[in-house]
């Protein structure tokens, strides 16, 4: 049995050591926002973060995260409270087939952690991975864009808030 943390929740598997991460999320626990695309880890479709860091599931064996924290899309936000980055990417229409997304998002956000507020070239560099046949780079630069707002706000407020008791 493997047990590692997922999207908060501490969770075991049972399946085989050497299996891809992607299956295991998909197939056991029903977390389908990582996608399987090339399954060489070159197109990014199913990167998701492991302590942070992100990671192309499809060529990480389930067996090296023991005891680590993973991220996928779905820890983002939900379909009623989308997270920042999720409602910057569907204010920016940043998704046509949406294949790539939520990886796009993860390497996104994991880029928000390092840098919260990037410029064009971050955003490039950090997105470099993430292959997207439909051509919406331009919103998906937006959408990373308006989330660092979004987040730099709501500090802000947090910070204000705090300091006012």
């Amino acid at each position: 049995m493997i047990t590692f943390t997922v999207n908060g929740t501490q969770r075991s598997v049972t399946s085989d050591p050497d299996t891809p991460l992607l299956y295991v999320l998909r197939d056991e626990l029903a977390l389908n926002g990582a996608k399987f695309g090339c399954g060489l880890g070159q197109c990014g479709a199913c990167t998701v973060l492991v302590d942070g860091e992100a990671l192309f599931s499809c060529i990480t064996p389930v067996m090296l995260l023991e005891g680590r924290s993973i991220r996928t899309v779905e820890g983002l936000g939900t379909v009623d409270e989308p997270g920042p980055l999720q409602a910057a990417f569907i204010a920016e229409q940043a998704a046509q087939c949406g294949y790539c997304i939520a990886g796009m998002m993860m390497r996104a956000q994991e880029l928000l952690e390092r840098i919260p507020d990037p410029d064009d070239d971050d955003i490039l560099a950090a997105l470099e991975p993430q292959l997207c046949r439909c051509g919406t780079h331009m919103r998906v630069i937006r959408a990373v864009k308006r989330a660092a707002q979004a987040l730099a706000q709501a500090q802000a407020l947090a910070q204000a808030s705090e300091g006012a008791r």
